[in-house]
C-alpha cells in the first residue's frame, strides 16, 4: 500500500481512489441472499422468514466494463514497460559483472585489507566466525558490513530471471520449474540439423509445450548451468513446493535454486519477485507519476507477446508459444499503440485506393474546382449552414426547417424560436376555427363542396389570356352550411 501523502503544512492528506474490487464485494452480498433462499428449500421452517428479494441487480455486478478498464491497464502498463526493457536488460547486466568482479577481488584480498578497484571504499572484513564459504567486506566510512558473496549471488539471479522471462515470455510458475531436464533437442530430418528446444512443464492449461532456444536464450542457460555445477559435475536435486497444486514436488535438478547455508533449495514466488524489485531498484527508472517502476513476472509475459506480434510473429502462432487455450486470450495480452493504427489505416485506404477507378483521382479542372468551391460559399443560408454533400439536390426544395441536414447558427436562435411561435398561433388559429364550426373536417357531409366553393376562387385556371374571374360569374348563397354552389361560365 503506498504512503499517504503530506501536506504542505506536514499533516497527512487523506486521498481517495476507486475501489478495484466493488463488484467482488457485491457478488458476495448476493451470493448469501441466494444462499438464505436455497436453504428456505431446504428448511422452510428456519429460513423461510428471512428470505427477501435480493437488493443488487445483474446490471450492478455486470463486469464487462470493469474488463474493459482492466484490459486498458494492462496495456497502458505495457507500453510504459516495453521502451525501458533495454535499459532494464542493460543494467541487470552490468550489475552481475561488476558484483562478480568486486567478488572476485576480495577473495584475492587479505582480510583487514583494502579491496582494489574500490578507491578505498571497501575493505575485506575480518570475520572468523563467518561461514567458509562467505565473503563479506566492510565500508571503511561507515564501517557497515556487507554480504559480497550474497550480492553477486542476488545479482545473478536476477539477470538470469529477467533474461529468461523476457527471451520465453513463459510464465511465473514455468520458470520456476525448469530443470535440466527441460532442455532437449530436434534433428531436423531434411537437413540434420539439430535444434535446441526448451520443454514447459503443464502448469496453467494443463499441457506442455516446446520452444524454440535463440541463440541469446542458450548463452543464458547454459551459464545457469555452468554455474549450477558442483565438483562431480551434476547439478543439485532439490525439492520445490508447488503453490497452486499445494504438494511437494519430488527431487528434480531445477535451473533457479541458490545455496541457503549449506543447503541447496529452490526459488519461491515471493523471492523471485525480490529479486525483480532489487534490480529495478538499481535502475532509477520511474513511471509517469514520478513512482520507481515496478515489473511482475507477467509483464514480461505481456511485452513478449506484444513485442512478437508487432515485429510479424502470426498471433495464431503466439498463441502456440504461450500455450493459451484460445486466439482472444493471445490478442487480450497484446496492447494497442496509437502509431499502429493510423498506420493499419492509411494501409487501408492505400489499399482501397489500388481498388477504385485512377479517373476518380485525377486532379480537377479550373471549373470544377471553381463549381466545387462555389458549393462551400453556397451552403450558408439565412438560419445557419446546409451540409449538403457536393452536386447533390435538395430534397426539401430550399424548405431548410424541415431538413436534417441544417446546422442552426446559434446566432439565429431567436428567429427560429419566431418562426415556431408563429406556427404554433396559426395551429391555435385552426383548431379555433374547427371549434367554432366554421370548417369541415374530411369525411364530414358537404365537405367535397366547401373544398370546391374555396380553391375555386384561387385556382390558376385561365380563358385565353384573361383571369379567370374576367371569364367566370359564379352565384352562391351559403349562409349556413349544406348549401349548394352554382358556378355558370359565361360566352
Amino acid at each position: 500500500m503506498p504512503p499517504s501523502p503530506i501536506g504542505p503544512d506536514g499533516t497527512i492528506v487523506e486521498v481517495a481512489s476507486p475501489r478495484l474490487n466493488t463488484k467482488d464485494e457485491l457478488i458476495r452480498v448476493r451470493a448469501f441472499y441466494l444462499d438464505i433462499a436455497h436453504w428456505a428449500a431446504e428448511e422452510p421452517a428456519r429460513w423461510a422468514p428471512w428470505v427477501v428479494p435480493c437488493p443488487i441487480s445483474d446490471e450492478e455486478i455486470s463486469k464487462a466494463k470493469d474488463r474493459k478498464h482492466r484490459k486498458a491497464r494492462m496495456d497502458q502498463r505495457t507500453r510504459e514497460r516495453l521502451p525501458v526493457l533495454p535499459v532494464l536488460a542493460d543494467t541487470v547486466d552490468r550489475r552481475r559483472r561488476a558484483a562478480a568482479q568486486l567478488l572476485a577481488a576480495a577473495e584475492h584480498t587479505r582480510p583487514g585489507d583494502l579491496i582494489p578497484d574500490t578507491a578505498g571504499a571497501l575493505r575485506r572484513a575480518v570475520a572468523p566466525k563467518a561461514a567458509g564459504h562467505l565473503t563479506w567486506a566492510e565500508e571503511t566510512s561507515t564501517g557497515q558490513r556487507r554480504n559480497l558473496t550474497y550480492e553477486e549471488s542476488e545479482a545473478f539471479w536476477a539477470f538470469a530471471a529477467i533474461e529468461v522471462l523476457r527471451l520465453t515470455g513463459i510464465r511465473n510458475e514455468e520458470l520456476l520449474e525448469l530443470t535440466h531436464h527441460s532442455i532437449t533437442e530436434y534433428r531436423l530430418p531434411t537437413t540434420g540439423e539439430v535444434v535446441p528446444l526448451l520443454q514447459v512443464a503443464p502448469s496453467k492449461t494443463d499441457s506442455e509445450r516446446l520452444l524454440l532456444v535463440s541463440p541469446e536464450l542458450a548463452d543464458i542457460l547454459s551459464t545457469i548451468i555452468r554455474r549450477l555445477r558442483g565438483s562431480s559435475g551434476a547439478i543439485p536435486l532439490v525439492t520445490s513446493y508447488d503453490v497452486h497444486e499445494r504438494v511437494w514436488n519430488p527431487p528434480m535438478p531445477l535451473l533457479f535454486q541458490r545455496d541457503i547455508g549449506t543447503e541447496h533449495r529452490a526459488f519461491t514466488p515471493t523471492a523471485l519477485r525480490k529479486l525483480l524489485i532489487n534490480a529495478l531498484a538499481a535502475t532509477g527508472l520511474t513511471d509517469a507519476a514520478g513512482e520507481p517502476l515496478v515489473f511482475s513476472p507477467h509483464d514480461f509475459r505481456r511485452i513478449f507477446v506484444t513485442d512478437a506480434i508487432m515485429n510479424g510473429l502470426p498471433p495464431h502462432i503466439a498463441q502456440v508459444i504461450c500455450g493459451h487455450k484460445s486466439l482472444d486470450a493471445t490478442i487480450g495480452y497484446k496492447a494497442i499503440y496509437p502509431a499502429e493504427t493510423v498506420e493499419a489505416h492509411r494501409a487501408f485506404i492505400a489499399r482501397r485506393r489500388a481498388t477504385r477507378p485512377s479517373d476518380e483521382y485525377r486532379t480537377p479542372t479550373e471549373e470544377e474546382w471553381d463549381a466545387f468551391l462555389a458549393h462551400f460559399e453556397k451552403r450558408k443560408v439565412s438560419i445557419g449552414t446546409c451540409a449538403r454533400a457536393f452536386s447533390s439536390p435538395c430534397v426539401h426544395e430550399h424548405a431548410c426547417v424541415r431538413c436534417s441536414l441544417l446546422r442552426p447558427d446559434p446566432a439565429q436562435r431567436g428567429r427560429l424560436e419566431e418562426i415556431r411561435d408563429n406556427l404554433v398561433a396559426r395551429i391555435a388559429e385552426a383548431e379555433r376555427g374547427l371549434a367554432r364550426g366554421g370548417r369541415r373536417t374530411p369525411g364530414q357531409p358537404g365537405w367535397r363542396r366547401r373544398q370546391a366553393c374555396s380553391n375555386g376562387p384561387t385556382n390558376s385556371r385561365r380563358h385565353g389570356d384573361q383571369p379567370w374571374h374576367a371569364t367566370h360569374s359564379r352565384s352562391s348563397t351559403y349562409p349556413g352550411e349544406g348549401n349548394g354552389f352554382a358556378e355558370t361560365i359565361n360566352g
